[in-house]
């Protein structure tokens, strides 16, 4: 049995560093955070090639003697506490001590800062733990930081990273959220020689979000602020109906540090149940000032996470402000609706005439293909339910049920087609049965590489967040394929130059976001692109369907190529199709 030994503090700094340095991203986070806390009112960060290569933030606080110079690079030093009890009364954005130290152990660290009174500044080069010197440098008050050749002492975790593109649309991310949470402090930000932002002290937060986050986002937002028995919650939420397909766009800040807090993004998600549409998530930036003793930071080595000591009175409390502030705007925008909301009022028999639950295009008003009922097999005699098959059709060429003796009845609520059948009732979802029918004939066109498009006459501008950015144009030439160009227009702008033919131009931007919002959560992979069109395919059968008014003949050609497809019993999305009340059951639940 191998002996039991104490790790060198070189090789437990490369363990820490595992924690805390996840990605280039995490070196500039903490290195923001240690110039807020250290009172900066400038801040400039950066980076070549993903950060991979070079981060350097530089700022104009405090700034360090030599001393603690050299003692900040030992494993759990900091100024920010002194004891377990300073975490209850933490103003501060770092306090673990672990992040210098973690850096300096798994890059070429170089450290120069100068107080203010002192002569000369202190440099400290630090390549792979190993300090390489300590001397007086000549340096402005303040504090510059260079993190180079990042993992080059523990190079396997290279390979863990994503492309450079990526990389830097996370560290862009990363100061975005730390200039908003920070108006009064001037931020800059370079990427491989070339500005990305240069935001100046701007005095409100919904001027800061217009510079970083653009005037389109912007211009969707209204302020909110309220004040409760010492909490504060303040910042701008979304219009009511303005909502996006992932919750990447709820930005939520606890004592200006950005967190991701379950109790915060479900408030927010209920106080939008009745303005946005099931699977929509709501537009917020969002910040609650509380007392520091009624929330832990001390949750995660990267204090993303944070718990509150009275988690229901939190959430009461936003949702309240928030419900409240979405009552006085007034009902939902209509261009933000989409067409899984709601289709009709109950008891109405007819599709809902309120153009905001529907897509208007014109191009969707061909009627579905008319299938002959020559092209449709005899059912198997004994079935137990005459004309529909008790499992999915695996081959649709040897299986085809027949409608002989299905008797129209009528629709219900302008969304359930009933029939009779000699068995019994048949209730189809006609959303659901639309689905499924465009679902298969797009995911078929998208497997033939069809380009069934039309170009815009108006090509539809659209800015996106970094992540955003740089996922799309990974994606650029796959979604050309599937009918749907997209050309960059500048640093985070594109524009929307063709669509496909079944799609109205005002669904194409909401559209595009959700394929995103599907790149973001994984459910497009990079690199099998079977399962992306796949995926492509069941997110444009949702945007394709629209229910007009319909009679018979509408009702059984839709059934018709409802039992066409290779799987007529569910949705894509897995619910059911048709649901059917046998004889048997509806004589038991009448008691006959």
């Amino acid at each position: 049995m191998p002996r039991i030994r104490i790790l060198s503090d070189r090789v437990a700094n490369q363990i820490a560093a595992g924690e805390v340095i996840e990605r280039p991203a995490a070196v500039v986070k903490e290195l923001v955070e240690n110039a807020l806390d250290a009172g900066a009112t400038r801040i400039e960060v950066e980076f070549a090639h993903g950060g991979q290569a070079l981060m350097r933030v530089r700022d104009n606080g405090t700034g360090m003697s030599r001393d603690d110079a050299q003692v900040a690079l030992e494993r759990h030093a900091t100024s920010k506490i002194a004891e377990a009890a300073d975490l209850d009364r933490l103003a501060t954005f770092g306090f673990r001590g672990e992040a210098l130290p973690s850096m300096a152990s798994v890059s070429r660290f170089l450290l120069q800062t100068r107080e203010a009174g002192s002569d000369a500044g202190t440099e400290i080069l630090v390549d792979g733990g190993r300090v390489k010197h300590v001397r007086d440098c000549g340096c402005p008050v303040g504090t510059h930081i260079e993190v180079a050749q990042l993992f080059n002492s523990v190079p396997a975790r290279r390979k863990f990273l994503k492309t450079d593109r990526t990389e830097s649309a996370h560290i862009v991310q990363c100061v975005r959220l730390y200039a908003l949470a920070s108006p009064s402090v001037a931020f800059t930000l370079i990427e491989d020689g070339r500005t990305v932002f240069r935001s100046p002290e701007t005095p409100s937060i919904a001027g800061r979000i217009a510079e970083i986050f653009g005037r389109q986002t912007a211009e969707a937002l209204v302020p909110i602020e309220v004040e409760e028995d010492g909490v504060r919650l303040s910042g701008l939420i979304g219009r009511p109906g303005v909502g996006r397909s992932t919750r990447h766009e709820m930005i939520t800040f606890v004592n200006r540090r950005p967190v991701d807090s379950r109790t915060l993004n479900y408030a927010l998600i209920e106080s939008y149940h009745e303005s946005l549409p099931r699977g929509r998530y709501p537009l917020a930036f969002l910040f609650l000032d509380i007392s520091p003793a009624a929330v832990d930071a001390n949750v995660h080595p990267t204090k993303r996470e944070v718990r509150f000591r009275n988690e229901p009175a939190v959430r009461s409390f936003v949702i309240r402000t928030v419900l409240g502030a979405l009552r006085d705007m007034g009902p939902p925008i209509a261009d933000f609706r989409l067409p899984n909301a709601d289709l009709a009022k109950p008891g109405s028999g007819e599709p809902p005439a309120n153009p905001q639950s529907t897509i208007h295009s014109p191009r969707l008003a061909a009627s579905l293909p008319d299938i002959p009922h020559s092209a449709i097999r005899s059912p198997q005699p004994g079935g137990p339910i005459a004309g529909i098959p008790q499992s999915p059709i695996q081959n649709p060429q040897s299986e085809r049920p027949q409608f002989r003796g299905w008797r129209f009845l009528g629709i219900a609520h302008g969304r359930t087609i009933l029939f009779e059948t000699p068995s019994g009732i048949v209730m189809v979802d006609r959303r659901a049965a639309h689905e499924r029918v465009w679902y298969e004939r797009l995911r078929s066109q998208f497997g033939e590489r069809a380009k069934d498009g039309q170009r815009l006459l108006l090509p539809i501008s659209m800015e996106l967040d970094p992540i955003a950015s740089a996922l799309l144009l990974e994606w650029l030439g796959f979604l050309g394929r599937c009918g749907l160009e997209v050309a960059e227009f500048g640093r985070h702008f594109f524009r929307i130059e063709s669509i496909p033919a079944w799609m109205h131009p005002s669904d194409a931007e909401s559209f595009l976001r959700d394929i995103l919002g599907a790149l973001r959560d994984g459910r497009m992979p990079h690199g099998n692109e079977v399962v992306a069109r796949d995926a492509l395919a069941r997110l444009a059968a949702a945007k394709a369907v629209r229910l007009p008014p319909a009679g018979e003949a509408e009702c059984r050609t839709l059934v018709e190529s409802l039992f066409e497809t290779q799987a007529p019993l569910t949705s894509p999305a897995g619910k059911p199709t048709l649901v059917e009340l046998g004889s048997s059951e509806l004589d038991r639940r009448f008691q006959r």
